[in-house]
């Protein structure tokens, strides 16, 4: 069972997951080795899956960043989204329900190579009616969990 003292934990670990097992200790007054025990508690059961480093897209030559919502005939539907997962454009694939049955997050260099993308690889994808970009203009909040 989670408690208050895993949230922080984790708070302090989606915040900085370098964050030194001595310093949360300190920060939440207990011993670095009761620390060590829940952490390894947290991802022994999952709950931290894993770590990992946010990168700024633009840095890396990425200017044109979207989400890209799809919709399929459902008979097609698992077959699309796997092979979304693919394409090493596509950082992020999820099913969903609402506007879009699959979303996407789609890095590429600028909006010519996003159209390319779109007609080239994802509208030649059988089962794929409709795709709906949107460019991202301005991240304001990136957090994980």
């Amino acid at each position: 069972m989670i408690d208050e003292k895993d949230m922080l934990i984790l708070a302090i670990l989606r915040e900085n997951a370098r964050t030194p097992l001595t310093e949360i200790a300190e920060k939440l007054g207990v011993s670095e080795s009761t620390i060590r025990k829940r952490v390894k508690t947290l991802e022994d059961e999952d709950v931290i899956k894993r770590y990992t480093v946010v990168v700024d897209p633009a840095k890396l030559g990425y200017n044109s960043v979207s989400f890209v919502g799809l919709d399929v005939e459902p008979t097609h539907f698992l077959d699309v989204a796997i092979k979304m997962t693919e394409f090493p454009e596509v950082k992020f694939v999820a099913t969903s329900t609402g506007d879009h049955m699959i979303m996407t997050e789609v890095w590429l260099k600028d909006g010519r190579e996003l159209g390319k993308f779109i007609a080239e690889k994802i509208g030649r994808l059988e089962g794929v009616q409709r795709v709906c970009p949107a460019v991202i203009m301005e991240k304001l909040k990136d957090s994980c969990g």
